[in-house]
């Protein structure tokens, strides 16, 4: 089995995967919060209990690593960790230099997060091109992939939930809330308001970007296959009109592609 990590701002995924002909099968998953201040030798002591507990497995039990990271200091304790934990195994870390089989075509390619370009690759593998990638995150990132199957950019939108955060920092009466759904649009207090604001204002605001990013991509926009993922993606998709699919794992299923592609080399 593959163990699959996306490190992201907020939040850490890891998964366990394994790859028969062109299905990738998440078999096990895990999220947990990203700490910069976390040693290699921690990570192993978590790997160790996450296995042990969910699925009775060890670290042998593991065949190759492949990762990507959004945050530098967390990537180079995950390099120890692979080194030290899983030795004489294969590990890819998706960087420069890296065969992920789909072209860059940005101004500076090495300014693309590498989620980003593994979530297109996966995105091209499961749908074709073209297509758009929602990654609902810290950030809120749009990716666009062309028909051939090339990532050709993107846009960057802040994150529901720092975005609530800012609001009850900045906001002298303001505070707090539950990402949760208002009674309705129009909110009847303060915290239904902001509810309201984020829920609903963010659907939209993936509505108005697919249609404008679809516009670009095709000639019929309804060709454009919309894709949603990240830890907030359920409390959005309902409501986004654009989001017709849901791919929670569609980061690590492209590590496993990732992955697959540079064992070949070797």
């Amino acid at each position: 089995m593959l163990l699959a990590i996306d490190v992201g701002n907020t939040q850490t995924v890891l998964g366990l995967l394994e790859q028969s002909g062109d299905e990738v099968t998440v078999v096990e998953h895990w999220r947990v919060s990203t700490d910069s201040d976390r040693t290699a030798d921690e990570w192993t002591v978590l790997l160790e209990g996450l296995l042990t507990h969910r699925r009775g497995l060890s670290l042998d039990s593991v065949d190759g690593v492949a990762l990507c990271s959004t945050v530098p200091a967390v990537l180079t304790e995950m390099r120890d960790m692979a080194d030290s934990a899983f030795t004489n195994r294969p590990t890819v870390v998706v960087e420069p230099g890296v065969r992920t089989g789909i072209p860059v075509l940005v101004d500076n390619p090495r300014e693309v997060g590498t989620d980003r370009i593994v979530n297109s690759l996966a995105a091209v593998h499961l749908y074709g091109g073209p297509a758009i990638v929602v990654d609902f995150g810290t950030a809120t990132t749009f990716d666009a992939v062309s028909t051939a199957g090339a990532y050709v950019g993107g846009a960057i939108a802040p994150g529901i939930g720092i975005s609530l955060d800012a609001l009850g920092v900045r906001g002298a009466q303001l505070r707090k809330v539950e990402l949760a759904a208002p009674r309705s649009v129009i909110g009847k207090n303060t915290v239904e308001a902001l509810q309201s604001g984020a829920l609903y204002g963010f659907a939209a605001q993936v509505d108005g970007m697919v249609e404008r990013m679809a516009a670009e991509l095709a000639d019929d926009p309804t060709d454009v296959a919309v894709l949603a993922t990240g830890g907030l993606a359920p409390l959005v998709i309902g409501e986004a009109r654009s989001l017709s699919r849901y791919e929670p794992w569609l980061t690590l299923i492209g590590l496993q592609l990732v992955w697959e592609r540079n064992q070949s080399r070797k």
